[in-house]
């Protein structure tokens, strides 16, 4: 008999964050991933938690998510016992029915709040039946935006209790080339920076995050409740003065145009300050200091202008002038001196500001007026489309019109439209101690343009995304998608066409040799032109009216639909079991929401929360589940499955690995409940059970010993050491099946050794972790041996493990390994039908005793000799070297890196005999 469901209606929503708020009895979160690749500036983001009721009793469980704002959630699904529950993106309407019928009923109705700046919340909750589980797995895109120079990905977590099996893994794909990577944000910094591992490989990266359960609760944003804050990754890719970045297929195409080291163009800029009564206080303050701060970054070329208002209007000039010292010093006397007061003449501020504009023509400049208010019109002219009209009427297209709305008191949707109808853009400045940051941020932004009238040109391309812009800034990019006619890639012909001071300027195929015509899939290109069709129709829908607007509005619901994007035109339907109540979550547009610090604005029944599960000490009597443990018991069984794995490089260098076992007898299997088998080792039962594999594409993070793949006869294996900056990392061969000293933690009586193999392009053949005197734990290709005295169990399945402080987690082709402050990941490659075991260090050791292969410090050394043979300085000894290459295997897809190749002495600093045991 089919299971009985009812639906939930999800309204849009926008970083990553799932925010559980548990009961710390009731349910635990045992995994929690989140997984972004970024390719071409395109995120697709996958968030995935795995919850576990393990109460006696079904208990409601919530999913809460902050994503951003710029995105759209393309997907989103639940799996309970079983069964998989998928969304479906409808018409807005339709789910809207929904959400009246549930209100009426007197059910719970949801939606979707504006949290700070950046993210939008989304929450949604089910029912879990006593000792089962759910997982929730949520996916959103984004078209990160250039910025300063830099796009930014931010990532939030609070999942509000330490997680077990947490990580994020990023993976970024450039064809033009990165050009520098950085991670940021509040969770980057202090007890948890050691928990961060980044590589760079040319067109690639990889950003691991990987904190313990204890650094989950030491940051300066966390608490017993876990993570609360931002990763932030930073990076930009290689630019020239060409025609940028073009990914073409046979149907798609998409052109990211950003050349640099063009001339700046002097600029015309008239500022407009509201001063009207409203803005007293703090927001006065920090207009006067943004407006100082600016008026310091102004070039001797630029000219300008400045006007406050409040029912009047008030000139520091009436015309625009030239940025000398004098004329600088004299406006920031002005700016210190403004003072609050009056009603709010917007209509004639603008319109003064465009006509101090209109009567300074100067040919080779770039003209922008820059509107700064915080509340809607009350005076002059305060009907709101005769303003917006007056306005256009005023600008006729020659300069773009930026309009800052300070504070939630404005009406946003006003400024937007105006600002749009102008060739420019809206921005909110935010109440807060770093609001003058905002406004000196945003003036960058736009501080120096570097063409203007630029317009892109596509023969051979149709249904276009927008192709004229009226200036290009510096630090910003220019991005167009479209398709190509008849699929005929040999006729598409792209070009740009621009202004450059007052030089007319071609950009060109024909006149470039810089052009990168990467190859992203055709699916890809299609999804990041619909979602820039998407983003553009629903700002036009602002613009228009009549005929047109229903036109426009109808394309943009159509793409929505195709493409499953939650847009402010549709909603989310999922499926859920009989009896859940209807939630409707409606994505808001900016500023129709105030943040709500809080948390969620849903109007939800009280619920009961749960803490994280933690598994007892008892061994409790054969044959019975130990409380807490979730699942149905089924039998006894005499061995469990697992695989174990390591992991080596550390902010990309070699590393270590630190473990700490209880004493006791060597694991044994007690019971299986559902996917959970406990195993004792000594006292402590272990449950152990799988891991669904993990989703993210990209590798675990860089590893430092690569075997060699240049020299085909000899069995040598290559080491990397990889450097702290952005030189070309060291490498070196050892020959043979060697037995390597791995880690050496004398302090914790902990040792791990590792015996390379014999397969040409191999690794490591067997891994051994040595645990106090009497605890082994032997890692092969094929599993698991624990040891310990003259009892043995072995492991092949994807386990979960927890001895004392030791977590093991096995997941598909690795093992995660924790202790302590250490974190290990031990990868399972697979060459030639071969497969070999490769060990990467998430967390260096903090305890400078410690040594082996994997505790090697970043490679530091100069170039001081390049003919005729290349020497590096290392500790003032100067060591030749040849440039050579190697396999990064602490990837799941191996870059090849060039390196400088020397021998292990000269790497090691050393003998290699220090580095190598007798015995594994």
């Amino acid at each position: 008999m089919e299971r009985a469901v009812g639906r939930i209606a999800l309204f849009g929503l926008l970083l990553a964050l799932v925010t559980t708020l548990p009961n710390k009895d009731d349910w635990d979160i045992y995994s929690f991933h989140i997984n972004s690749t970024v390719t071409s500036r395109y995120a697709t983001t996958v968030i995935t938690s795995r919850v576990a009721n393990r109460m006696d009793e079904s208990k409601e469980i919530e999913f809460q998510v902050r994503i951003p704002k710029n995105a759209f959630i393309s997907k989103f699904k639940m799996l309970i016992d079983g069964q998989e529950y998928d969304g479906v993106v409808k018409p807005k309407e339709q789910a809207q029915q929904q959400y009246t019928e549930a209100v009426s009923r007197g059910q719970s109705a949801g939606i979707v709040s504006s949290v700070g700046r950046t993210l939008e919340e989304f929450k949604t909750s089910v029912t879990v039946a006593a000792h089962k589980k759910v997982t929730f797995e949520l996916t959103y895109e984004e078209l990160l935006k250039r910025r300063h120079g830099k796009y930014e990905l931010q990532i939030h977590a609070r999942p509000m209790q330490p997680v077990k099996d947490f990580k994020v893994d990023v993976y970024i794909n450039e064809e033009a080339g990165i050009n520098f990577i950085e991670v940021k944000g509040g969770l980057s910094t202090k007890a948890l920076a050691n928990a961060i591992t980044k590589t760079h490989a040319d067109k690639q990266a990889w950003v691991y995050f990987y904190p313990t359960e204890d650094q989950q609760k030491a940051c300066d944003s966390c608490s017993d409740q876990g993570m609360n804050g931002d990763l932030v990754i930073v990076y930009d890719v290689n630019r020239d003065t060409s025609l940028g970045d073009i990914k073409k297929s046979a149907g798609y195409f998409v052109h990211h145009f950003a050349p640099s080291n063009l001339p700046r163009i002097p600029k015309n800029v008239v500022f407009v300050i509201d001063q009207s009564g409203s803005m007293s206080g703090r927001k006065i303050v920090q207009t006067r200091m943004a407006l100082i701060h600016i008026l310091s970054d102004l070039a001797e070329d630029d000219f300008f202008g400045l006007i406050t208002f409040d029912s009047q209007l008030f000139h520091w000039k009436r015309e625009l002038v030239q940025a000398t010292g004098a004329n600088l010093e004299s406006a920031r006397t002005f700016a210190r001196n403004i003072r609050d007061r009056g009603a709010t003449d917007i209509n004639g501020a603008v319109l003064e500001g465009a006509r101090m504009l209109n009567a300074h023509p100067r040919e080779g400049s770039a003209s922008i007026l820059i509107l700064l208010t915080d509340g809607d019109p009350t005076a002059g002219v305060t009907n709101l489309e005769q303003i917006q009209s007056n306005v256009r009427g005023a600008i006729k297209g020659k300069f773009p019109l930026y309009c800052l709305g300070f504070g939630f008191d404005v009406n946003f949707e006003f400024l937007e439209k105006m600002s749009l109808q102008n060739d420019g853009v809206a921005r909110r400045i935010y109440e807060d101690s770093d609001a003058n940051l905002q406004l000196k941020g945003f003036y960058e932004e736009v501080a120096t343009p570097l063409l203007t009238d630029v317009t892109m040109i596509y023969i051979g391309g149709t249904n276009l995304t927008q192709t004229n812009f009226s200036q290009y800034y510096n630090g910003s990019e220019i991005v167009v998608a479209g398709q190509i006619t008849d699929n005929n890639i040999e006729t598409f012909t792209p070009q740009v066409v621009a202004i450059s001071s007052n030089n007319r300027m071609v950009f060109s195929e024909t006149n470039t040799t810089g052009v990168s015509t990467g190859t992203m899939t055709d699916h890809h290109m299609q999804r990041v032109w619909a979602y820039l069709t998407v983003k553009q129709l629903l700002e036009k829908e602002l613009l228009v009216s009549g005929p047109e607007k229903k036109s426009v509005t109808e394309e943009a619901l159509r793409l929505s639909l195709k493409y499953n994007f939650v847009t402010p035109l549709t909603s989310m339907v999922v499926t859920k079991p009989l009896g859940e109540t209807t939630e409707v979550l409606h994505k808001p547009k900016e500023g129709e929401t105030p943040p709500v610090e809080s948390g969620l604005a849903l109007n939800l029944p009280p619920r009961q929360y749960s803490p994280p599960m933690h598994y007892p000490a008892n061994r409790g009597r054969a044959g019975q589940r130990p409380a807490g443990v979730p699942g149905k018991k089924r039998r006894p069984m005499k061995s469990g499955r697992g695989h174990f794995f390591s992991d080596v490089g550390y902010g990309g260098t070699l590393h270590s690995l630190l473990l700490n076992a209880g004493r006791g007898s060597a694991p044994k299997v007690k019971d299986v409940y559902e996917d959970y088998a406990m195993y004792d080792i000594g006292s402590l039962p272990i449950p152990v059970g799988p891991i669904v594999p993990d989703h993210t594409n990209q590798a675990p993070f860089p590893a430092t010993i690569v075997p060699d793949h240049t020299n085909q006869a000899s069995l040598t294996h290559r080491f990397l050491i990889k450097p702290e900056n952005q030189s070309l990392p060291l490498c070196f061969d050892v020959t043979g099946n060697v037995r390597l000293k791995l880690l050496h933690h004398p302090n914790r009586e902990l040792s791990v050794n590792g015996r390379l193999d014999s397969n040409v392009r191999g690794g490591f053949k067997k891994i051994v972790i040595h645990l106090k005197t009497d605890q082994h734990i032997e890692l092969e290709t094929t599993g698991i041996t624990v040891r310990e005295g003259q009892t043995e169990t072995s492991h092949t399945g994807q386990d979960l493990i927890t001895v004392g402080s030791v977590t093991v987690i096995k997941r598909d082709k690795e093992i995660d390994v924790t202790a302590g402050d250490t974190r290990l990941l031990i990868l399972i490659h697979k060459i030639a039908n071969k497969e070999f075991l490769w060990p990467v260090l998430r967390q260096q050791p903090s305890d400078p005793s410690v040594t082996g292969i994997l505790a090697l410090k970043p490679a530091v050394y100069e170039e001081v000799q390049q003919t005729p043979s290349t020497k590096l300085q290392i500790n003032n000894q100067e060591i030749d070297v040849t440039r050579s290459t190697a396999d990064d295997y602490s990837v799941v897809s191996p870059p090849t890196l060039n390196c400088w190749l020397m021998s292990a002495e000269s790497a090691l600093q050393g003998s290699l005999d220090d580095f190598t045991v007798t015995k594994l």
